[in-house]
C-alpha cells in the first residue's frame, strides 16, 4: 500500500495574511461588479464566477496564514480545503464553502458553456462567506 504524500505548503506570516485578504476583498468586489452585467453580457456570469473562485482561494490563504502560519501550495486546490479545515473555530464550514467554489472552477475558468445565474449566486455567496471568515480570523489575532 502506498503512503499518501504530505500536501505541499508554504510558510506565511500575518502580513501575508493581510495581503491575501485585501486581494480576496478586491476579487470579490470586482466579481460583484461584473455580476451586474450578467443580464447584458452573456459571458459575465462565468467571469464573475471565476473572480468569486479567486476570492475564495485568496481568503482561504489569508485564514490559513493567520491561523496556521502556512498556506497550501499544492497544484490541487482541493488540498487547500483540507488545510482550511484545521482553522478553528469555523474551518469546517469555510472548507465546505471553498470546496463548493472549487467544484465550479473548471466550468467558470475553462468551460465552453456559461455559468448559470443560480450557480453564480451560490458562488458569490460562498466567496463572500470566505472573505468574511478570512477577516474574522485575522481580527482574532
Amino acid at each position: 500500500m502506498s503512503q499518501r504524500r504530505p500536501q505541499r505548503t508554504a510558510a506565511c506570516t500575518k502580513a501575508d495574511a493581510a495581503t491575501r485578504l485585501k486581494q480576496a476583498q478586491k476579487f470579490y468586489e470586482v466579481a460583484e461588479l461584473v455580476q451586474t452585467e450578467a443580464g447584458v453580457v452573456e459571458s459575465a456570469t462565468s467571469v464573475s464566477a471565476s473572480l468569486a473562485v479567486l476570492a475564495g482561494i485568496a481568503a482561504c490563504d489569508a485564514a490559513c496564514c493567520a491561523a496556521l502560519g502556512r498556506r497550501s501550495r499544492s497544484q490541487d486546490h482541493k488540498a487547500a480545503v483540507t488545510l482550511l479545515r484545521q482553522v478553528e473555530p469555523g474551518g469546517d464550514e469555510a472548507a465546505t464553502k471553498l470546496d463548493r467554489l472549487l467544484d465550479l472552477k473548471d466550468t467558470a475558468h475553462y468551460g465552453v458553456i456559461y455559468v448559470s445565474g443560480k450557480d453564480l449566486r451560490a458562488a458569490l455567496r460562498n466567496a463572500k462567506g470566505l472573505v468574511e471568515f478570512g477577516g474574522m480570523v485575522l481580527r482574532r489575532l
